[in-house]
């Protein structure tokens, strides 16, 4: 399809996302060895001094399940002065949500420095969570423990790759002299989740059709930064036969979307890139209860509709606005080949995300 740029199909990983201290930008086919994203020259432009870098880049390590039950997203994190770790829970019968975010400074906050034999983790007081990386075996785990106000978490969750990954690296901004600035690199990955989560007490088993999702991320945002992000995952129907499908619809401020965006949908052992989309918010609300999500170009390749049901608000007060929904989405996106995946009665998981730091 003309809609699909040829830099959005894998090429062949550069060991280093950085070399010479310029980004590779593009998509990949293999994890990075070395995510070396600070040794990049002037990366947030030539008035920023080089000590600043570290305090420019924004850092995770999100893991994200889906069950039966419920759907988890969780995260090692570090960005300026501080780290966290994040447990938030959609319980789907009780139409609840239980959150536990742990603080630290920065440097107690460990991001896996790349995703092929390294760890991210956060330890204090009230929980520990390490998330354990194997990818170049298709491999990871995550496992830990929180206690707060919503009471005790805990999870024991091993992840097997089910398709081919998606590895980015995009621009936020271009120099005066058009070249690119504000590298942003993502890797995401679809695998079948095997293990068990325990809220409060009460334990959600995986079965056949559990899934996950790793969502690694490093990037050095500009002051004023948004994104509207929508993934889903899980099983559909596929003529008669039960097949694992996840998405992941980003807009982000890639400033050439066509040839960089994070956008792909996964089916079973395949994977395949999608144009750019854009996220219209219902009456163009910021706390909109709908979100309708289509390409760019409206020719009719995405067409999703997602209804909120709950909402977790990070408070960052002055700093950032974070809302991460919970919903059921409906309607189909296409692949390069024009086959539709209809998604009705999945689960939505989204954020919408503002930042001026």
């Amino acid at each position: 399809m003309s809609n699909i740029s040829e830099k959005r199909y894998p090429a062949p990983v550069p060991e280093s996302v950085v070399e010479n201290g310029k980004v590779h930008f593009g998509t990949f086919d293999q994890p990075f060895k070395k995510l070396n994203l600070l040794e990049c020259d002037k990366p947030c432009g030539s008035k920023m001094p080089d000590f600043m870098k570290p305090s420019r880049l924004t850092e995770w390590e999100a893991f994200e399940v889906n069950m039966d039950e419920g759907a988890l997203v969780s995260a090692v994190y570090k960005t300026g002065p501080m780290g966290f770790s994040i447990f938030v829970w959609y319980d789907k019968k009780e139409d609840k949500i239980y959150s536990w975010r742990n603080l630290v400074p920065v440097k107690k906050s460990k991001v896996a420095s790349q995703l092929i034999d390294d760890f991210s983790h956060v330890k204090t007081k009230n929980s520990e969570y390490t998330i354990t990386n194997d990818f170049m075996n298709g491999k990871a785990a995550a496992k830990g423990w929180s206690k707060g106000k919503n009471g005790d978490f805990s999870i024991d969750i091993k992840f097997e790759r089910i398709s081919p990954l998606a590895n980015g690296v995009m621009p936020l901004a271009k120099n005066k002299d058009g070249s690119f600035r504000n590298a942003l690199y993502s890797e995401k990955d679809f695998f079948k989740a095997t293990g068990n989560i325990t809220v409060n007490g009460k334990a959600y088993n995986t079965n056949g059709n559990s899934v996950g999702i790793i969502d690694d991320h490093k990037g050095f945002y500009p002051f004023f930064a948004h994104y509207d992000w929508l993934t889903t995952m899980g099983t559909i129907d596929d003529n008669g036969e039960k097949k694992f499908f996840a998405f992941n619809l980003t807009r982000n401020q890639s400033v050439d979307q066509y040839n960089y965006n994070e956008n792909v949908i996964w089916f079973e052992k395949e994977s395949f890139p999608m144009p750019p989309v854009k996220f219209i918010h219902k009456d163009g609300k910021k706390k909109a209860d709908e979100w309708h999500i289509v390409d760019e170009k409206e020719e009719g390749i995405v067409d999703v509709t997602y209804k909120i049901s709950k909402v977790f608000y990070m408070p960052i007060p002055l700093l950032c606005y974070y809302a991460l929904p919970y919903g059921t989405i409906s309607g189909y996106v296409s692949d390069p080949n024009g086959k539709k995946y209809f998604v009705d009665g999945m689960t939505g998981i989204g954020e919408d995300k503002s930042t001026r730091m």
